[in-house]
């Protein structure tokens, strides 16, 4: 299906051609041939040790080599580079890295962290090599420089994933070899080849991301990763096809991974359900949780009294330098603004309004502010029997988290809400269902990982 698009893209280089092929029983190998392609055959155990077997076993005589896969496609503007390659020009370079599109289901996705993405895919032979310490997350490893060829681009489209079974079925996969791929970091026996460095090439940059990523808790971090693509790198902006494919990568198959890592942990240690939590804790956890909710629930209200004029316990001091009712509300309101400014639509506030010209007025009061989903959070989490780091950390994704969702309410209020509907529609109900279920699940997934650290 893919093979002829990608061998029709390099035709006009007249450069050797090797095909790696693992058992494949349809016309591959004839396709391969009439392109007149060197074949050899491999059984597949993974990405990486196919191509660390192709580099060492293709008879290769030219001092370069572009690796490429068969849903690629060679543009235009990255043929005319190859095309004018000298490598006199590239004396002291050991690697090239081309831009990226990725197309699903025939969408391009120009956001969400995907574009531009930069891949190392042009090696000098007998120096580059393949990394052996991924199992599914393959790259190229090269000593020395490397160099960007920014408007060079490989388009990536897989056709079969076009069929939704397809996608999930071979994440699956994915997931199994990514799940046993970070146990084995977590016992210390598999490491990063590429060194981490944020500031350095963009394959040192992920390295340095991932090592976050590792340190983040399980059935948190997909939650936070999902959001920080959605928003902070835009993936919004790529549409239905778009939120649905950043929520499959982003968000499920990265939970997939995290419930996979348990299971397997869980197996090597003979784990049983059992609640580790002692009869002693679990009152405590109880009786903490009873004095804190209410706390923390009618100091807010309280402070909210005195802090709102014409109260009659109102303190102009406390009003006027320590609201942070109202520093929230204005985080709110102007975040929610930037982002439908940035859309394309124009939004402005004030202290209590977000006005959308030719949408209406959302007027933000108390109730929406999420203060009593954050005083039961925040009251769970500081009561349960955990580690200070553990809850410390939770707690602030669990608080940014909310936020951000109350933010995205805001944005599509602003933009469909039909105050006639309310009668019917309360959104303020729908909105705290979806995030008391959405922290009951989060908080399941955190006291369930903690206990098996405890166990360990």
């Amino acid at each position: 299906m893919h093979l002829p698009r990608l061998l029709e893209s390099i035709s006009e280089l007249n450069a050797p051609v090797f095909i790696l092929d693992s058992g494949s029983t349809d016309s591959t190998l004839m396709i391969g041939e009439k392109f007149g392609a060197i074949i050899l055959q491999h059984p597949f155990e993974n990405h990486p040790r196919q191509w660390d077997y192709a580099l060492k076993n293709f008879d290769i005589q030219t001092p370069w080599i572009i690796c490429l896969d068969a849903d690629h496609i060679v543009t235009s503007e990255l043929l005319k580079h190859l095309v004018n390659f000298r490598d006199e020009d590239y004396k002291y370079v050991n690697g090239i890295y081309f831009n990226r599109k990725n197309f699903f289901k025939g969408k391009w996705l120009r956001h969400g962290g995907y574009y531009p993405f930069y891949l190392l895919k042009m090696i000098r032979y007998g120096v580059g090599y393949s990394d052996l310490n991924e199992n599914m997350d393959h790259r190229f490893i090269v000593p020395g420089e490397t160099t960007i060829w920014k408007d060079g681009h490989i388009l990536e489209e897989n056709l079969k994933e076009n069929n939704i079974s397809f996608w999930i079925n071979k994440h699956n996969r994915y997931s199994d070899l990514l799940a046993h791929e970070e146990v084995e970091r977590i016992q210390q026996i598999r490491s990063q080849t590429i060194k981490p460095h944020f500031w350095g090439s963009p394959d040192e940059r992920t390295a340095w991301l991932k090592q976050l990523w590792w340190q983040l808790p399980r059935y948190v971090r997909p939650m936070i990763y999902f959001f920080y693509r959605i928003f902070f790198q835009l993936g919004i902006l790529d549409g239905r096809t778009g939120i649905i494919f950043h929520f499959l990568q982003g968000f499920w198959f990265r939970l997939i991974v995290d419930i996979k890592i348990d299971e397997i942990i869980q197996q090597q240690k003979g784990y049983t359900k059992t609640n580790y939590v002692s009869n002693n804790e679990s009152l405590k956890f109880i009786f903490s949780f009873i004095i804190l909710f209410p706390l923390f629930y009618y100091f807010n209200i309280f402070f909210f009294a005195i802090t709102t004029p014409g109260s009659h316990y109102y303190n102009s001091f406390l009003a006027n330098h320590f609201n942070y009712i109202s520093w929230l509300r204005e985080l709110l309101l102007n975040s929610s603004a930037q982002i439908l400014n940035f859309l394309g639509f124009t939004a402005i506030t004030n202290e209590y309004d977000l006005l959308l010209a030719g949408h209406g007025i959302i007027k933000l009061v108390y109730s929406c502010l999420g203060l009593g989903v954050m005083s039961f959070f925040s009251a769970f989490v500081l009561s349960y029997p955990q580690k200070v780091k553990s809850k410390i950390i939770f707690l602030i994704a669990g608080i940014l988290g909310i936020q951000i969702l109350n933010i995205l309410r805001f944005i599509l209020l602003a933009l469909f809400w039909n105050k006639h509907a309310s009668q019917i529609f309360d959104h303020h109900t729908v909105f705290n269902i979806s995030i008391y279920f959405i922290i009951a699940v989060s908080l399941y997934f955190w006291v369930k990982q903690e206990d098996i650290k405890n166990y360990q």
